[in-house]
């Protein structure tokens, strides 16, 4: 499975193609709108999704809401491009009318002015922030939506929280210890983070509320945990085939992530060896598992059956309302950065990009094991496999 996502932020679309889905999964536009509203729900959003609702529509790969085996593109409008139609223009040369709203001053914290040392952008920074901007992980929310239907065929889950924004903390370090859904889905319910929307948790809501009077941004943790995948998925032969490893690779690529860990994470750095080591056990029912889960469902690089538990950092968004120092590239002379609509936080939507960004790594891992053509025959060899794995 592969995929490929194209669009900027105010074109008129965006667009992803994903290759490698199996024939005869069940998929609908509904399934992918539901994922995306929850990207752009979430207390701290700013006016960009009051603009747009994001609906999807799919163009190929799929025939009565059945995946045919063949490539799958997937289309989402942008429907504030109306108001920038002209200046994002692909069939029209550059005029001063067009060339309007260009961007010379580098937000610091954003791709701005090394893209545009790069790409010699050197007239208008706008080419480089319509791509680098957060508004491209709305495709990778869509084709994790696939990737989420595909793994609950074989009874995968994945679930994202907010642990904390700013300050502002959800005791969310328990979750790392179950074991199973159940346990998981009780337990959430006392969190309001697990809908994704700070509005039932006061001190996180107050965060906000401040670092918006502030004119100024905040960033937090998620925590993504995903339920009954297959012990030895990846492989310790090879550093470029270790899950954990392509999972990282995966929640750093985000917009804004700077940090990840696994289970215990950079706690586990302050404890003793008999702390930290997930103990086995032995079970005439179940098979092999542990006793705890401080690895977060790794070992050498593989799935070992549990829970697996990642967390990443969220920065804060690099565009403030107050803006901070900068350079105009063009004079040279000091400046405050450019200023572009943004939200006083996106940790509650990164959750759901970093969930997406774990079901598409696993995804992936799972059809590079077993039958890629046919979903039917997927299931048959992963049922076969959790039976060998638990006789083992």
């Amino acid at each position: 499975m592969r995929y490929m996502t194209a669009g900027e932020s105010h074109g008129p679309e965006e667009i992803a193609i994903i290759e490698g889905i199996p024939a005869g999964l069940k998929i609908t536009q509904d399934d992918i709108n539901h994922e995306l509203a929850r990207r752009q729900h979430g207390y701290g959003r700013g006016q960009r999704q009051v603009i747009e609702t994001d609906s999807v529509s799919i163009l190929s790969g799929v025939r009565h809401q059945i995946t045919l085996g063949s490539p799958i593109t997937l289309n989402v409008h942008n429907d504030d491009h109306s108001h920038w139609s002209k200046i994002m223009d692909p069939n029209t040369p550059a005029t001063a009318e067009n060339s309007m709203r260009k961007v010379l001053r580098p937000r610091p914290g954003h791709a701005d002015l090394v893209g545009g040392m790069k790409y010699r952008h050197d007239q208008d920074l706008r080419n480089v922030l319509e791509r680098s901007s957060a508004r491209e992980t709305v495709m990778r929310v869509a084709v994790g939506a696939v990737a989420k239907k595909l793994l609950q065929e074989i009874d995968v889950d994945v679930h994202g929280f907010v642990c904390n924004i700013g300050p502002a903390h959800s005791d969310m370090s328990i979750l790392t210890t179950f074991q199973n859904l159940d346990e998981i889905r009780k337990t959430s319910e006392k969190f309001p983070t697990r809908a994704l929307d700070v509005k039932g948790d006061a001190d996180m809501q107050a965060v906000i509320d401040q670092t918006k009077i502030n004119a100024n941004t905040v960033g937090g943790t998620v925590q993504v945990m995903a339920t009954n995948m297959p012990a030895g998925l990846g492989s310790y032969v090879s550093a470029n085939e270790k899950l954990d490893a392509k999972l990282a690779r995966a929640i750093i690529s985000i917009n804004a992530f700077k940090g990840v860990d696994f289970g215990g994470g950079f706690a586990n750095a302050e404890k003793f060896g008999d702390e930290v080591m997930d103990e086995i056990i032995w079970d005439a029912d179940k098979g092999f598992s542990r006793t705890s889960n401080n690895l977060g469902g790794f070992e050498g690089g593989m799935t070992n059956g549990g829970v697996i538990v990642v967390r990443g950092v969220v920065k804060p968004i690099p565009t403030l309302y107050r803006p901070m120092q900068s350079v105009d590239i063009d004079t040279h002379e000091n400046h405050r950065a450019s200023i572009e609509r943004s939200d006083t936080t996106a940790v509650t939507a990164a959750a759901v990009i970093a969930e997406s960004m774990v079901a598409i790594e696993l995804a992936k891992a799972v059809l590079d094991k077993f039958d890629a053509d046919s979903i039917d025959r997927l299931k048959e060899q992963v049922a076969e496999y959790r039976n060998e794995i638990q006789k083992f």
